[in-house]
Parts: structure tokens; sequence; C-alpha cells
């Protein structure tokens, strides 16, 4: 009965959440206090969530004030120059600016935490994604499957819990798995290009008059008698000629060859005109908040953050909280304005945090009522005895679920040795069924239970079922591929 509530609970949930019948926190909190009710909690289901709730405080107080920090920065226009270097650099072909997320968001992952990934690939492309009128989404999507892909690396976490669990060294469950690591960041970088594709199709499809060649738009628009081509007009950044994610600030042409692919150009125009299309958003050239005079403090602050978060000397809620703190002080010295501040990022914070403690609900009632421990039981017994062989294929494809319906304490603790016990009866290593277990990480970063993902979703201001729509698919392809590579070289065996 514990495992059929379990996976109706989390079934009930996700669905929810995709057809967006419930937000991601009703959902949370309604479902797991049903279900619970019913695998008999009782009166004592409070207990289990507060007790699940202690645990999550500290990463609520992390994701309040590192979205104060960072939307305070956007506002004093920290990262205007940032926007207008990498549209220099990438043009203004969203083909160009999702592949070097991808890049980006995998390079920072090397540090081996969600939150700083998330956090600083956000706050880097978010304004471009913005000026360019593309989907944040598309931005979400590609720093989840770059960070879960990397999350395998011996200091992210799964790797070093999975050999801990079955009493390996951390390298002899890592390095057989670079090739694994390598042809997952291939296929990572294939779909951001492919998405790129996507978003410049949409944006070219959505505002012909500014993708299209000046004089075909000409043709549709009979002519310039009007007050000029569909391009100029379009570059005169009127306020509510366009709706964001429905067109680009960018102006673009056909090829010399006739090509009818847009030849998107790459020159200081694209940069610096438009800005008045800006007006009223977080980019808002004028916006009253703008402190150019305090870029080089509000820089060195920044970096002064970024050093604590990797170095890690002192607890990141506390590195956001000082640094949130000194901003405020220095940028707006007015107890007004400082107030004023606070409340202008009210909705952000309020959004995420209570995601957070509402995940409580649904991680307390699953371990409060034993579902948890039902649920990983009952794949272990319904495996075949002769599927024995198989057991390090068969940990590598339950890897995926499992990590994204538990925690992977619960996963690599709880589930693992069990199911490594049974692959050694069949002469599999328990090497290789450690490598076989985190080939499901991509997956289970995007899970509602990972702190990180809700805090990514929260800065971009993405849905999370939205979210879940584009990036749960290519996770899963991608930690398919995984297996497969770490297969073909022999790093997960077939006893």
């Amino acid at each position: 009965m514990l495992v059929l509530l379990g996976f109706a609970m989390i079934a009930v949930f996700m669905v929810l959440i995709m057809t967006k019948k419930l937000t991601p926190v009703l959902a949370l909190i309604i479902v797991p206090t049903v279900f619970g009710l019913f695998a008999g909690a009782g009166l004592g289901i409070g207990d289990m969530v507060l007790e699940s709730m202690k645990s999550m405080t500290s990463t609520a107080a992390l994701l309040m004030f590192a979205i104060i920090y960072f939307g305070l920065m956007i506002d004093v226009g920290l990262f205007d120059p940032l926007v207008k270097f990498i549209l220099r650099k990438l043009g203004n072909d969203p083909a160009k600016v999702v592949l070097g997320t991808a890049i980006l968001a995998a390079a920072v992952s090397l540090d081996g935490d969600g939150s700083t990934t998330f956090i600083l690939t956000t706050a880097a492309m978010l304004p471009v994604y913005l000026r360019l009128k593309m989907s944040p989404v598309v931005l979400t999507c590609v720093a989840g499957l770059a960070n879960g892909t990397m999350n395998i690396l011996p200091w992210g976490g799964p790797t070093a819990r999975a050999a801990t669990a079955l009493h390996l060294d951390v390298n002899d469950v890592f390095v057989p798995m670079i090739p694994s690591l390598i042809a997952g960041l291939v296929v990572v970088f294939g779909f951001a290009w492919l998405l790129g594709l996507q978003e410049r199709n949409r944006l070219r499809a959505t505002a012909p008059e500014i993708w299209g060649l000046p004089d075909t738009a000409e043709k549709f628009d009979g002519g310039t008698s009007d007050g000029g081509t569909a391009a100029s007009s379009a570059g005169t950044g009127r306020k509510g000629s366009r709706t964001p994610g429905t067109g680009s600030p960018a102006v673009g042409g056909y090829s010399p060859e006739g090509s009818s692919v847009a030849v998107l150009e790459r020159t200081e125009a694209l940069v610096e005109d438009q800005d008045g299309g800006l007006a009223d958003t977080a980019l808002d050239p004028n916006r009253s908040t703008l402190r150019p005079k305090l870029l080089w403090f509000n820089l060195g602050l920044t970096i002064a953050v970024m050093v604590m978060l990797v170095a890690d000397l002192v607890p990141l809620p506390f590195v956001f909280m000082v640094g949130s703190a000194i901003a405020l002080v220095v940028n707006f010295p007015k107890v007004k304005e400082q107030g004023a501040q606070l409340i202008a990022h009210a909705p952000s914070i309020v959004a995420v945090v209570s995601m957070v403690m509402a995940a409580a609900v649904l991680t307390g009632v699953l371990k409060g009522t034993g579902m948890v421990e039902a649920m990983s039981a009952w794949l272990v017994q319904i495996i075949p005895s002769d599927m024995g062989p198989f057991m390090a294929v068969i940990t590598g494809v339950l890897s995926i679920p499992m990590t994204f319906f538990m925690s992977n304490d619960a996963f690599y603790f709880g589930v693992l040795p069990v199911l490594s016990e049974t692959a050694g009866h069949y002469g599999i290593s328990a090497a290789e069924m450690a490598r076989a277990s985190i080939t499901g990480q991509p997956f289970h970063l995007q899970s509602p239970l990972v702190p990180a993902i809700l805090l990514l979703v929260s800065l971009a201001k993405v849905d999370l079922g939205d979210h879940h729509k584009k990036v749960l698919w290519r996770t899963a392809v991608i930690s398919l591929v995984m297996l497969g590579v770490g297969m073909l070289t022999g790093a997960i065996g077939i006893g």
C-alpha cells in the first residue's frame, strides 16, 4: 500500500504542476498531505513536516538573500556592461547565445555547487536573454542540463556518496566515467545548439520585420511611405511595440549568396540601439536605481562574494546576508530607499522561499510514513533473478527516476548498497554499480526536491512546470547516453 501511495503521490504531483492545475507550492502542500493521511500519518504528519523543514531553513535563507543580492546588482546596473560585451562577442544570434549559456554553465559547474552555478549563469545571461527577447525557459533548461551532467564530478556530491556507501576510492568510481562525462557534455551542447536554432526561428517568425531582409519587409508593408521600412520602424523602440519574448532588439539580413537563412549582424549598433524598447523593464537604461559611479565598488563586492562562495570559508547564507547588507547601505543610504528595494524583490523571495518550505511537506511525508523505504524495497524485489547479470544496467536506469523522487542520501545510502549486494552474486563489482548509479544525476538535478533548481527557476522567473516540460526528456536522454558510453568503455559491465 505504501508503495502504491508513494508512486501515486509523485505522479499526481507531477501531473498537477505540468498541466498547471495547481502552482508548485500548492501541489507540494496539498498532494503530500492528502496522501500522507491516507498512509495513516494522522496528527503526526505535522511533526514529520517540521522535522523535514529544519534541514531546509539554511537553504531558504541562502535563496532569500541571494535573490536580494543579485536582484540589487541588476537594479544598480552592474551587469549592463557585461550584457553589451556578450552581445558584441556572441552577436545577436540566439543559437550562439544558448550555446554560450551551456558552455558558461558547464565551466562554472566545475566548482561542484549547483546554487553557485545557477546564480552566476543567470546573473550573466538572463539580461542577455531579456535584451534579445529570448525565452528564459531555454536558459533554465540549458543551465540545468549542463549542471546536471557535471554533477558526477567527485566533489559534486553523488560520486562521493556512492563511493562512501560502497566503501570505494572515489577515483575508482569517477575516472572510468570520464568518457561518459564527455559524451554527456557533447549531447548537452548539441541540445543547446538545437534550442538556439529553435529560438532563432521563433523570433524570426514572430518578428519577420526585424529578423528578415528590410526590402522584403517592404513588400509586405507596402513600402516606406508610412515612415520607413519595417526594420527601421522596429528600431524606434516605442513603448509597447513588442511584448517580451516575441521579438528581438536586433536587426538581421540575408546572406550575400541570397540564402533565406538570416545572417545575424554583430555590430555596435545591435548593442546600442533600441534601448527605448526596454523601458519599464529590469534593463531599462534610464531606471532610477542605476548607480554608474559605484560600478567598481559593486564589481569588487560581487567578486569578493564569489570568492567566499568558492572558498567555502563561512556558510553561504551568511555570505549573502552580509553582501546584501553592504550593497544596500552603500548603494541606497536612505532608509526609505532600502525598504523600497526589499519590497521590490519581495515577490521573487516569497515565491522561492515558500516553495522550499512547501517541499518539506513532500520530503517529510515520504520519509515519515515510510514510503521511501517501501518504494526502494519493492523495486529491489521485483527484479527477476535472471536479470541479475544486468544489475549494473538496471541500477543505471533506476537511478533516473529514483534520484528524482528521493534525495541522493536516501538513494545512495539506502538503495544502492542493497542493489550492489545483489549484483555481487552475479560477478558485478561494487565499483561498476557505483558508476552506474551516478548516471541518473542529470535527471536528478531537475527534481523539485533540489533547492538549487528552485533557485534557478526563481531567478529566471520561470514556472517549474514549464521548465520540466522542456528539460526532463532531454536529461533522460543524456543519462541514458552516459550509461551507454559507460557500457561501451567497460566502466559499467554485465555479469
